[in-house]
C-alpha cells in the first residue's frame, strides 16, 4: 500500500473516530458472512457502528486521542464497535450477539478506563449513565420521602390525640390529667 493511501486511511480513521473515548475491539475472523451481516444489521438498529481497522494505521490515527489506550489490543484481525450512548450498551449488544455467533473480544475502553478481553462481560453489567442517574435520583427521592414522613409523623400523632380528645369532649366524657413520666 502506498504512503498516500496509508495517509488517506489514517485521516479517515481520525475523522471517523474523532471525539470517541469508548469502544470495544472484537475479532470477526471465522464468522460466516450471513452471521456477519446479521450482526451488523442488529448493531445498526441499536445505533452501534462497527469498523474493521488496519492495526498499524489505527495506532497512528489514535495517537493523542481518547482511543490511544485501546492500541494495546490491536493485534490480529480487529474491528472497533462504538456508538450508541455508552460502551455499556455496546458491550450488552455484543454479548447478546456472541451467544449466537463465534465472536471474540480483544478489549474495551470506556471513558479512558481499559478493560481486558475477559472483562467485557463485566462491562456489560455496569449501569448505563441513564440507569445510574435514575438510581441516584431514586435514592434521593426515597430519602426525601423518609424525611417528609418523619417530619409529618409527629404532627399526625398530635392531630390524632387532639381528635380523640375532641371526640371525648363532644360525648361529655371527662379527660383525666396526663402525668409526665
Amino acid at each position: 500500500m502506498s504512503k498516500p493511501v496509508k495517509n488517506l486511511i489514517v485521516n479517515t480513521y481520525r475523522h471517523r473516530f474523532d471525539g470517541l473515548d469508548s469502544g470495544i475491539l472484537v475479532d470477526l475472523r471465522g464468522i460466516k458472512s450471513n452471521d456477519n451481516n446479521a450482526l451488523r444489521i442488529n448493531l445498526a438498529e441499536q445505533q452501534i457502528k462497527i469498523t474493521v481497522v488496519k492495526n498499524s494505521l489505527a495506532k497512528r490515527a489514535w495517537e493523542g486521542t481518547g482511543l490511544e489506550n485501546m492500541t494495546q489490543f490491536l493485534d490480529g484481525s480487529c474491528a472497533l464497535a462504538y456508538g450508541s450512548d455508552s460502551a455499556v450498551q455496546v458491550a450488552r449488544a455484543l454479548i447478546d450477539q456472541a451467544k449466537q455467533i463465534k465472536l471474540s473480544f480483544k478489549g474495551a475502553l470506556m471513558e479512558g478506563e481499559v478493560f481486558g478481553p475477559e472483562q467485557v462481560e463485566d462491562l456489560s453489567k455496569y449501569p448505563t449513565r441513564e440507569e445510574a442517574q435514575a438510581q441516584i435520583i431514586g435514592t434521593i427521592l426515597d430519602a426525601g420521602g423518609q424525611v417528609i414522613a418523619t417530619a409529618t409523623s409527629a404532627g399526625s400523632a398530635i392531630a390524632s390525640i387532639l381528635s380523640t380528645l375532641e371526640e371525648k369532649l363532644e360525648k361529655g366524657e371527662t379527660i383525666a390529667k396526663a402525668s409526665a413520666a
